[in-house]
């Protein structure tokens, strides 16, 4: 059966991920909670996996409900803020900003978050898509790849990279319960999938071996014209107005529609 099987947002921009059960679609059209907020230096440019790695050094939990996020170094040093306060989020920019030796303010965009591509919607992956990739390496587990990828709509039931579908000409959308999403462009992929979540450490080889095997298992299915390189994986999807505003919830069942 077809099923919304994990929902996950990353509520500091850059930092680890946090499972929730429903979330709703802000008017933006991303997800609640998602990337809500995130770390600026004084130039205005963001911190996150692609300027540093030092990132994976960090442990992160956040409760949704009460807006506590808890931090850990490495080293084992530990700090929690409330960052629905403003108060908080100056003490919490000053605590990132001594860690990454960065003048640091915390900013909060609780319409749409600070999103790569803030003209689109939630990132979709399959579990089996996953899977696959996880099969592609030694030493990398499927938790590995989830985290490596950073989804935030995850789908069983379907085969690997069944998002692929939704892109191209004619492409079909589908319907998570009573949300329409709309494929939107395949997600190119940076530097971060190819470090391990934990360490940082670089997977050898990571992007070459992903790009043969991608060729190799490239689906039947999908419109190749709407792929500019085979380092792709993870749908970023729209949702349309009318459907903003509703809710996900796990284990709602996920819908092709046609063309």
């Amino acid at each position: 059966m077809e099923r919304l099987e994990r929902l996950r947002v990353y509520p500091l921009k850059g930092l680890g991920g946090t499972d929730v059960r429903a979330a709703e679609v802000l008017d933006g059209g991303t997800l609640e909670g998602d990337r809500e907020f995130a770390l600026f230096d004084a130039g205005g440019d963001v911190v996150n996996g692609k300027r540093t790695e030092r990132v994976h050094e960090l442990a992160t939990d956040y409760d949704p409900e009460t807006g506590a996020f808890a931090v850990e170094t490495r080293a084992g040093e530990t700090a929690e803020f409330d960052l629905t306060r403003e108060s908080e989020r100056g003490r919490a920019a000053a605590w990132f900003g001594e860690f990454f030796d960065l003048d640091l303010a915390l900013e909060r965009d609780a319409r749409r978050g600070f999103v790569d591509r803030r003209e689109m919607g939630p990132s979709v992956v399959s579990t089996a898509t996953l899977e696959t990739v996880s099969s592609w390496f030694e030493d990398v587990s499927v938790q590995g790849v989830r985290r490596r990828l950073r989804a935030n709509v995850e789908v069983s039931g379907v085969p690997a990279f069944w998002e692929d579908r939704f892109v191209g000409d004619d492409a079909p959308a589908f319907e998570i319960g009573d949300v329409r999403f709309e494929g939107v462009t395949p997600c190119g992929r940076c530097v971060v999938p190819g470090r391990d979540p934990d360490t940082g450490a670089v997977t050898p080889d990571f992007r070459e071996r992903f790009v043969e095997k991608r060729r190799e298992t490239f689906p039947e299915w999908a419109d190749p014209d709407a792929f500019e390189h085979f380092f792709t994986a993870m749908l970023i999807a729209d949702v349309p107005e009318a459907d903003r505003g509703r809710r996900l919830r796990v284990g709602d069942s996920v819908t092709v529609l046609d063309a």
